[in-house]
């Protein structure tokens, strides 16, 4: 079965009350299906900004993108997430990821887990947010039942496979970490490989997952060749002809990008698409192309 799109803008860049009323305004006018946050320091607090976000629009869900579990509690996540669903009338999507910013457990001074670790903080916290709501005593309740969607973003076996095993919304994380301060960004040859393992963890469920990929760069332009040359903070040890190919990175005409889109889709399962805020109104165009795609 292909999935209709669905549009994501991740909303990076702090705000004041006016200022994010009137961004979350703007992605609801363009079309965006979700207006999602981050959780790290130095950006907005993610429960507070998401009902704001919903306040302040009639259509768009909202949602983490994604939750560092490493800074959180599960009592009190299971908390927040049921309290911040019921004030948003059931439009919450919550992201999970296992982190990466040591930086910043360190300045909350919280510890900072080897990968494996930070995996098993990600599967606990699963568990406990399946397990509490189904609990009848557990209080607030959330709007949606049992729970709000549930995203696991990651790329690794393990988080692959606790991802086919309980995310409503599987995304992939279609990058190798940073050298040299610059992204190392999947190949669609290394990216089928992932979606493979993926596929071989999830054979056995019985309602297949959305799958979900953020896109790091947007650009329309009519010279891709051109752009592929200059792409930013990409590891310099690929070609030209390799830039062009990166699923994560999207340039050329807005028909040349929806039908990359497309393919896209075709190929890995693709149909949550989620942009960076910096490129929320150069992605518009491409999502007015794919309306009811």
């Amino acid at each position: 079965m292909t999935r209709p799109f669905r549009f994501g803008v991740n909303m990076m860049k702090p705000a004041g009350g006016a200022e994010w009323r009137d961004r979350c305004r703007r992605a609801e006018q363009l079309g965006y299906d979700v207006i999602l946050v981050p959780d790290h320091l130095g950006m907005v607090a993610p429960f507070p900004a998401m009902v704001a976000a919903a306040a302040a629009t009639r259509r768009p869900r909202v949602g983490t993108f994604v939750l560092n579990t490493g800074f959180w509690n599960p009592a009190l996540l299971a908390r927040e997430v049921a309290t911040t669903d019921a004030l948003t009338g059931g439009r919450l999507e919550v992201g999970l990821g296992a982190g990466y910013a040591q930086a910043e457990h360190e300045r909350a001074r919280l510890e900072f887990f080897p990968p494996g670790g930070r995996v098993r903080a990600v599967e606990h916290m699963v568990r406990e947010l399946e397990r509490l709501p189904a609990d009848p005593a557990h209080a607030p309740r959330a709007a949606q039942h049992p729970r709000p969607p549930l995203l696991i973003g990651g790329n690794g076996d393990r988080m692959l496979r606790l991802m086919a095993e309980h995310a409503d919304i599987a995304a992939f994380t279609a990058t190798a970490g940073h050298s040299d301060g610059l992204r190392v960004l999947l190949t669609p040859e290394q990216l089928d490989e992932r979606v493979a393992v993926y596929e071989k963890f999830a054979a056995g469920r019985a309602v297949p997952a959305e799958r979900n990929l953020l896109v790091h760069f947007v650009e329309i332009t009519g010279d891709r060749r051109a752009t592929a040359r200059r792409l930013p903070k990409v590891h310099a040890g690929l070609t030209e002809e390799e830039r062009l190919r990166l699923p994560v990175m999207l340039f050329g005409t807005v028909q040349q990008i929806a039908e990359q889109l497309r393919e896209q889709r075709e190929r890995f399962g693709f149909s949550y698409i989620v942009v960076l805020d910096h490129a929320m109104d150069a992605f518009g165009p491409v999502i007015a192309e794919l309306a009811g795609g």
